[in-house]
């Protein structure tokens, strides 16, 4: 019979179930296109009819390591986000405001 994971999660030692969620919230800070697609629960035909487009228009997107910045833009919006664009040093970090205005 299979165990509820939260009953086993439970009983996971404090310092494990810490180290476990840390780990966690990394790997849900840095995703690629289809990873961050996956995990908002939605399909490539789903983006494709929000972007007006058909379904291999966005598996390039997806697959893409170069793409126009404006195009980014809308497949983060037809996820339901927001892109925002920083500069990170190793000082500070500083949001790149002058792509508000795509649309």
């Amino acid at each position: 019979m299979a165990k509820n994971f939260k009953l086993l999660q439970e009983k996971l030692p404090p310092e494990i179930h810490a180290r476990a969620q840390a780990t966690a919230e990394v790997a849900l800070q840095e995703m690629v296109l289809g990873e961050l697609r996956e995990a908002r629960h939605m399909t490539q035909v789903e983006i494709a009819k929000k972007l007006k487009k058909k379904q291999p228009a966005v598996s390039k997107i997806e697959n893409g390591t170069d793409m126009y910045i404006s195009t980014l833009r809308r497949a983060v919006a037809a996820m339901g986000g927001m892109l925002d664009i920083r500069a990170v040093f190793p000082e500070t970090t500083v949001r790149i405001s002058q792509f508000k205005a795509l649309k």
